[in-house]
């Protein structure tokens, strides 16, 4: 069975900006830089059928390509923190795009997801963090923001179940709309 999941693949220009955050910060274990995205939908450990419909289902998804850009540092878990994660500035297209993957798993016979979509890329798993370390790290990294990129496509992802952090395989890439004009605009303004 494998286990998958939606996600963005960041651009090389992304995960750059985004490894120059790791540090030393005790209690916790950093996500290595080819293995940064950000999820759109988990659809968890699955048949091979249920996979096979899940992907025949993305292919169907319809939603222009956009501009994102991450912004901020904070952390999941309250007073024991165990994520932490690079924000996402709001986006309607984003949104529109985790709904269109949350319909596709469910026309594929997947449950519907329980959890609010709550753009992020993880950063690092956290283990008993700290305190005063982690908010030191906060308030010297916590007002980051990446360039602006363009989302062309996203991908069906597979992991190892258990392993967390990768290392992940793209099964599928599915286009958005436009997204070859993106590219060309990239390529002309580089």
């Amino acid at each position: 069975m494998p286990r998958l999941f939606t996600g963005i693949a960041l651009p090389e220009a992304i995960r750059d900006q985004l490894s120059v955050l790791e540090a030393p910060l005790p209690g916790s274990q950093w996500v290595d830089v080819d293995n940064l995205h950000l999820t759109l939908r988990f659809a968890g450990d699955i048949d091979n059928r249920a996979a096979s419909d899940f992907s025949d289902m993305l292919a169907g998804v319809s939603i222009d390509s956009f501009l994102l850009r991450l912004t901020g540092l904070d952390t999941f878990g309250g007073k024991q923190p165990h994520t932490l994660y690079a924000g996402v500035a709001a986006n309607p297209t984003l949104d529109a795009l985790a709904r269109a993957n949350e319909r596709a798993a469910v026309a594929a016979g997947l449950p519907p997801t329980r959890r609010v979509f709550k753009p992020h890329v993880t950063l690092a798993r956290l283990n008993r963090p700290r305190p005063d370390l982690l908010a030191r790290y906060l308030s010297r990294h916590g007002a980051f923001r990446s360039s602006a990129f363009f989302v062309t496509e996203f991908d069906l992802y597979s992991s190892r179940p258990h392993t967390g952090g990768g290392p992940y395989v793209s099964e599928d890439s599915f286009s958005l709309l436009g997204g070859d004009y993106a590219n060309l605009e990239e390529f002309d303004a580089g």
